[in-house]
């Protein structure tokens, strides 16, 4: 009896010392504080232009991002424009002619440069478009002139011919190494295994043509009254830089709010880190599985 008594007591004290609930993730803003997601549904159906940082293999992030899309076109309706990185220029006119069912996705994957967990991830947001009759912007420089500036400099975006550049930002593209994104990126590299003789400077200048590529896309697809909502990894929108860098330089006033996924061990509070990197950031626990 008292053996029984004791482990009864036993598990007590361990099951205690569990948390009473696992929440997938908190939101706070960006000063710490943890809020409600009705709240800022309000408030981002107001805004021009909302970005959604994603961890590109984290599933909350991906479920968050369909989820936030659903409820934001209950209130915006035909007003609301989905947009992403993950799809480059070249294959907007796929993506139209696949969201006006002129063919189907058995045809469609197999044509545009999907990334390899578009299916998981990405694959329903394109669903929701197309059965929600919104236009979906394919926002990214193709990924081979990403790959020509990171070799040899912007200088050879110039011998492109006219229908390569119609899929770029307007040249010339406009670079300020000290942007913190960018200066950081570089920072990484010379901190890493290559010695700074190795360094290669042209790098941020791609990651900076894909963020002014983005921008331009977005205001081609965007005017008043309108939303676009768009997806993207987190580093091209945390604080406040990368592609919202060059969209406050194409056009000021714009309204816009940024949301960001962050992993931390514990997310019952926002890590100093994190503040301030976006107008809304979701903790989520960095035991949380991936999708690759």
């Amino acid at each position: 009896m008292k053996i029984r008594i004791f482990t009864i007591a036993v598990l007590s004290v361990i099951i205690m010392g569990f948390k009473s609930d696992k929440p997938a993730y908190t939101l706070f803003n960006s000063e710490g504080k943890e809020v409600k997601y009705s709240k800022i549904i309000e408030e981002i159906a107001e805004a021009d232009i909302v970005f959604f940082g994603e961890l590109h293999n984290n599933p909350i992030a991906h479920w968050l991002e369909l989820e936030i899309t659903k409820d934001l076109f209950a209130v915006k309706k035909g007003e609301l424009v989905l947009g992403a990185e993950m799809f480059e220029r070249d294959d907007q006119l796929i993506i139209d002619e696949y969201l006006s069912g002129l063919y189907d996705a058995s045809k469609f994957e197999p044509e545009a440069k999907l990334w390899k967990n578009y299916k998981t991830d990405y694959k329903p947001l394109m669903q929701f478009a197309s059965d929600s009759n919104l236009y979906f912007i394919a926002s990214n420089v193709p990924r081979r002139y990403a790959s020509m500036v990171s070799k040899k400099g912007f200088e050879i975006l110039d011998t492109l011919s006219d229908q390569a550049k119609s899929y770029i930002a307007p040249l010339p593209i406009e670079y300020d190494p000290e942007v913190k994104c960018y200066k950081n990126m570089l920072n990484m590299m010379q901190n890493g295994e290559d010695t700074p003789a190795h360094v290669n400077e042209n790098l941020p200048k791609a990651q900076a043509l894909k963020d002014a590529t983005m921008a331009y896309s977005i205001l081609e697809n965007w005017s008043a009254g309108k939303l676009v909502i768009h997806y993207n990894g987190s580093y091209h929108s945390s604080n406040f830089e990368g592609i919202i860098w060059y969209l406050n330089r194409y056009r000021a006033n714009l309204k816009i709010i940024t949301l960001e996924t962050v992993n931390q061990k514990d997310i019952s509070k926002l890590s100093t880190e994190n503040m301030g990197v976006a107008s809304y950031i979701f903790a989520v626990p960095n035991s949380m599985t991936t999708t690759y």
